[in-house]
């Protein structure tokens, strides 16, 4: 597991993750300091995080 250090685009707090750099990952999770829902895409090749982005659900 690696930790991953980003803001929320709601409240902007700075939220650390834990991630598994065996697989690639696309899921929603809440935001641990204002609760409100994110979609999260992690990307690894090789073990490596090659692309991480996080969005709100709101359109």
């Amino acid at each position: 597991m690696i930790e991953h250090f980003f803001q929320c685009p709601y409240c902007w707090e700075e939220i650390s993750m834990l991630l598994d750099p065996s697989v690639s990952q696309t899921y929603v999770e809440d935001c641990e300091v204002c609760c409100n829902p994110m979609t999260i895409h992690a990307e690894f090749e090789g073990g490596e995080l090659v692309s991480f982005n996080v969005e709100s659900l709101e359109q």
